[in-house]
């Protein structure tokens, strides 16, 4: 494992089309460290120069790399032959990603379930149904783990006993919402996968969930969208689907 991805990844709030264009010039994360800011100044703002050089993010690498040995949490780069092959084609993929699980499903095919925090209870039940039915068609189902209808699209899977995969916002060590914990180790068990671009000690910021969602759209094949409101955060989701040449389905909440 690479210490020098690690701190690259620390410096996500820069973002990722700024971390894009530096490894684009200058190749490696170890090249990226050595710069000054005058080279920076090339391609950053003054703001980002003050992320990216912020000491702090050099600390203690070698213990995050002791917690992901111990937790069985692995970290693929954009270079990695490993890396989804559906995530490079889209705009601005995350350079880094940090995976507990099986990363061998993340290039099969998939359709995103996604929708409503505040769903119906025909919401869940809809949810829950689909994810049963497209597992069991060896579709595995992505979405975000959140409360709603993320949360019983992944039920619906795992009661299938077949695999999903959950994108989240928050660094691996992180579980959010708390209540999701016992799900998100039957996902695990079920040989399903956790992924994030965020590192270890990533709180869940509501900044991170936007940048999220183009890595849920990324991976699918498709989008279902389930009981969104017309502000629902799901949208965003839409977007970056529909500008990827993604077919999105929708269920509107019923009355």
């Amino acid at each position: 494992m690479n210490k020098y991805w690690i701190w690259f990844s620390r410096t996500y709030k820069i973002g990722a089309k700024a971390q894009n264009s530096l490894l684009e010039k200058f190749k490696k994360p170890e090249n990226i460290w050595k710069l000054d800011d005058e080279l920076l100044s090339k391609i950053l703002n003054k703001e980002q120069i003050g992320i990216l050089t912020n000491e702090i993010y050099k600390q203690n690498l070698d213990r995050y790399e002791e917690y992901m040995n111990e937790h069985k949490i692995k970290m693929i780069t954009i270079y990695d032959k490993e890396y989804p092959e559906k995530l490079r084609n889209i705009y601005d993929p995350p350079v880094v990603l940090y995976i507990r699980g099986n990363e061998n499903i993340l290039n099969q095919k998939s359709i995103a379930i996604i929708g409503s925090r505040q769903c119906s209870q025909y919401g869940k039940e809809i949810a829950k149904e689909f994810a049963y039915n497209l597992s069991k068609y060896n579709i595995n189902v992505i979405s975000g783990l959140a409360r709603g209808i993320d949360t019983f699209a992944h039920i619906g899977v795992v009661n299938a006993k077949k695999t999903t995969i959950a994108v989240v916002g928050n660094g691996l060590d992180v579980v959010y919402p708390k209540e999701n914990e016992k799900l998100q180790e039957k996902i695990i068990q079920n040989g399903g996968v956790i992924i994030s671009e965020y590192p270890i000690g990533t709180k869940t910021e509501k900044m991170n969930f936007p940048a999220r969602n183009r890595i849920i759209s990324g991976l699918s094949d498709g989008v279902m969208v389930v009981e969104a409101g017309l502000r629902s955060g799901t949208l965003i989701t839409v977007e970056f689907a529909l500008e990827q040449g993604k077919n999105v389905y929708s269920i509107p909440r019923k009355y």
